[in-house]
């Protein structure tokens, strides 16, 4: 907790590039005196703290943060959305600059130019190339000493800057300065690349952040004036014109619209939007006027959670990346001793020669340099919760990305998971009436209803072009159905043990019992004489729910379906899926049936009731149409509400992890080769130093190709 004397800080930290600068810069905020709350993000490049600046000033933060190498900048809190969790003012925005004028960029063109400089020099004065080869690798040297210095006062004696200094500085000693300055040259063109892939990797959920309009119109009585979308609140109607993006999460009041969702969804197809429909901040209207009610602010809107996700994401880091930043805490110390040790032993015990083994130790520390073992998960894992967030797979964390792919059981909840979550008007028999007609007078009958079958009905009717009558006198007997005046007669909409008490349902105990052995609803239409007709509802699956199984079953994955529904339905609906049902669960029962699946085990789930699911199990996954506990208890969440964004999720993890693994061997790989051609003497400085920055560049490539990742077709 922050003191209360604490002043709430937010910086955007140029440079900040990657998962270890990201770590670097936590570690030395945290051993501040009145720093507290500390937050960063790697996807905005920004610094958030809490500062008691009696105990340390901001000057004295900033000045920690410049002898790092990163450039703060405070920003000041304004209101412009979208803001990326509720509670923040603002999103800072990342200032863009090109890359020579950033500080990685500006080493480059200055170590790059004394290198030129000194090449040139060689041919016009041969005598002063020497002193102008160890003048570039010394004022080349000078920022990279600079950052290791406070690396070390800083608590990380051992960083990347501290081997190439050693290194530069060593050949200058003994007298390779020309090869000095070529390896000062190319650790700063690493630096830089690395920096412009961050940024690519950045690059989309800084677009997705500025999706949502800066205004809206919003709507008082018959007139509307504009706003920021900022201001809008809960309750608040705006209108959306053809053309314009959606500036909140909400409900359609009134009309009718093709609305394109892929900006947040990606979902390719425009989706119709009508009454009662969802929206989203950022979607694009395409062709009608639509009313919205709105039901989320900027601070909570779905671009805003998905960035807070992303931020999530940053924060929790894969098993393979915390092993390797394990594994590199004791390998950089130890590739210091080992090059210390070959640059000494040799001459020392074995008479060999110094200049040539001094040379040797000198290449070892620039092969050892760990950068490229350290990019190879974080990369790989921002890259692909980037890919995954433009297509609506939103993961929180590098565990959860690593664990879905791994995952041998997948148990789905019934009620919007597999099916729609909400019942629709199946079949329509009329008796002594058309179905049209039996349909027009159930839904007089259910308009003034809230209940979920009741919207089915009066959907359907709707969807028909049926002109509905109005009802007078309508009440609802719970349990047993409802009643209204429409037409002049009293109607009545009743569960058929209701209205078999109260008229004959000669010629209908067949039907209705072949219907409910498959999963529906049977309401009865009568009035006070007898049957009118009847209607069958169900909650169906979603479209894809069927290969969306098949696909997991055929990539070695078991299914299970829980539900709290009677086993006659849950068996009807799940017919199709040859899939496994557990029924009649309560929430406890699930939590101790999916102890009980074969693990690792995902979780799929919408509802209150299935969040204690969804943080049991070894990965949960919440249908994006979900309640809010259900999004927050998961580990990822799929915002087109697709079954087949399941089997996509499994995808792009064992895409990530094949693609860490890739890294993860070349990196290691190539160390290996140079590590023996050092000790045989067939390696030089800049061969090393080359090895270093183009194993880095080719991890960082091979981690970006992530950002291509499409889902296989017909998966």
């Amino acid at each position: 907790m922050a003191d209360p004397a604490s002043v709430p800080l937010t910086y955007v930290v140029d440079g900040m590039d990657c998962a270890s600068c990201v770590r670097r810069v936590e570690a030395m905020v945290g051993r501040l005196p009145g720093a507290g709350d500390v937050q960063t993000s790697f996807t905005q490049q920004t610094l958030r703290l809490a500062l008691d600046e009696t105990r340390t000033p901001r000057e004295a933060l900033e000045g920690n943060l410049r002898a790092l190498g990163y450039v703060p900048t405070l920003q000041v809190m304004q209101t412009t959305p979208p803001t990326p969790r509720a509670g923040d003012l603002a999103a800072p925005t990342v200032p863009g600059r090109a890359w020579y004028a950033t500080p990685a960029g500006r080493l480059v063109v200055l170590s790059g130019a004394l290198l030129l400089a000194a090449w040139v020099l060689g041919f016009l004065a041969p005598a002063t190339s020497t002193a102008a080869y160890i003048a570039a690798t010394l004022v080349g040297t000078v920022p990279l000493a600079r950052r290791a210095w406070a690396s070390a006062r800083l608590g990380e004696p051992f960083s990347i800057n501290t081997l190439v200094t050693l290194a530069a500085i060593g050949a200058v000693l003994i007298g390779e300065a020309a090869e000095g300055a070529v390896v000062v040259f190319l650790f700063t063109v690493g630096e830089l690349l690395e920096g412009v892939a961050a940024g690519r990797a950045r690059a989309g959920i800084h677009a997705l952040a500025a999706l949502a309009p800066r205004t809206a119109l919003l709507v008082h009585g018959e007139h509307t004036h504009e706003v920021g979308a900022d201001t809008l609140q809960v309750g608040q109607t705006v209108q959306v014109n053809p053309g314009a993006r959606v500036p909140a999460d909400g409900r359609v009041l009134s009309g009718t619209s093709s609305v394109d969702d892929s900006p947040v969804t990606g979902e390719s197809v425009p989706v119709v939007k009508a009454v009662g429909d969802t929206v989203y901040a950022g979607s694009i209207n395409a062709d009608g006027v639509l009313h919205v009610q709105v039901e989320r602010t900027a601070a909570d809107n779905t671009i805003a959670r998905i960035i807070h996700m992303v931020e999530e994401a940053e924060a929790s880091r894969a098993p393979t990346a915390r092993f390797i930043d394990r594994f590199s805490r004791v390998y950089t110390p130890g590739v210091v001793l080992v090059s210390a040790l070959v640059a000494v032993v040799p001459p020392l015990l074995l008479g060999q020669p110094w200049h040539e083994w001094l040379y040797r130790g000198l290449a070892l520390l620039l092969i050892g340099c760990p950068c490229a073992l350290v990019l190879s998960v974080p990369a790989a894992v921002t890259s692909a919760v980037s890919a995954g967030t433009r297509r609506g797979l939103l993961v929180k964390g590098g565990a959860a990305l690593e664990a879905v792919g791994g995952v041998k059981t997948v148990a789905f909840d019934k009620t919007g998971t597999l099916t729609a979550g909400h019942p629709a008007v199946t079949q329509v028999r009329g008796l002594e009436l058309p179905e049209s007609e039996v349909l027009r007078l159930a839904a007089a009958v259910e308009s003034g209803s809230s209940h979920p079958l009741a919207r089915a009905v009066t959907d359907a009717a709707r969807a028909a072009g049926l002109t509905v009558p109005a009802a007078t006198e309508a009440r609802a007997v719970p349990g047993r159905g409802v009643t209204a005046t429409v037409e002049g007669r009293p109607v009545y909409v009743s569960a058929p043990t209701h209205a078999a008490s109260l008229v004959p349902l000669t010629g209908l105990d067949d039907d209705i019992t072949a219907l409910e052995s498959t999963g529906h609803t049977v309401v009865i239409l009568h009035d006070d004489t007898g049957a009118l007709g009847l209607l069958a509802l169900r909650d169906e699956l979603r479209g894809d729910a069927a290969s969306a199984v098949a696909a997991l079953r055929a990539l070695g994955i078991g299914t299970v379906m829980l539900t709290g529904d009677n086993a006659r339905t849950a068996h009807a609906v799940a017919a199709p899926l040859d899939i496994d049902v557990r029924a009649g669960l309560l929430p406890e029962d699930k939590l101790r049936i999916i102890s009980e699946l074969p693990g690792p085990v995902a979780m799929v789930g919408d509802g209150i009731n299935d969040a204690p699911a969804l943080a049991r199990a070894d990965v949960g996954i919440a249908m994006g149409g979900g309640t809010d506990v259900a999004l927050e208890t998961a580990d990822a969440a799929l915002l087109r509400s697709r079954v087949q964004g399941v089997v996509e999720l499994v995808g792009l993890s064992r895409a990530t992890m094949g693609n860490i693994r890739q890294n993860i061997a070349f990196a290691l790989g190539l160390k290996a080769i140079f590590l023996v051609t050092t000790l045989l003497g067939t390696t030089n400085l800049w061969m090393a130093i080359l090895a270093d920055t183009g194993a880095t560049a080719i991890v960082t490539a091979n981690a970006l190709r992530l950002l291509r990742w499409q889902p296989r077709k017909g998966a």
